[in-house]
């Protein structure tokens, strides 16, 4: 993600978003929130990839907002 592939699978960019505590709110697009991030995360699934610019707002927020990856449980 961090090389800015353009080829990043659907499913690993929810399992990374969901890793920095992110929770899916609904599915219209896949929105996904979190409680201590004012923005939310919209992912597009495209022939089971992400579109390369919602990873870049994803990493830009993990990074605004100091997150780090949450313990398994």
């Amino acid at each position: 993600m961090l090389s800015g592939s353009k080829n990043i699978r659907f499913s690993d960019a929810q399992a990374a978003i969901e890793a920095f505590g992110f929770r899916l709110d609904r599915v219209s697009n896949h929105i996904y929130l979190h409680p201590d991030v004012k923005e939310l995360i919209n992912l597009q699934d495209v022939n089971g990839k992400v579109k390369p610019y919602q990873i870049k707002q994803f990493l830009e927020i993990v990074e605004r907002y100091h997150l780090e990856l949450e313990d398994e449980p």
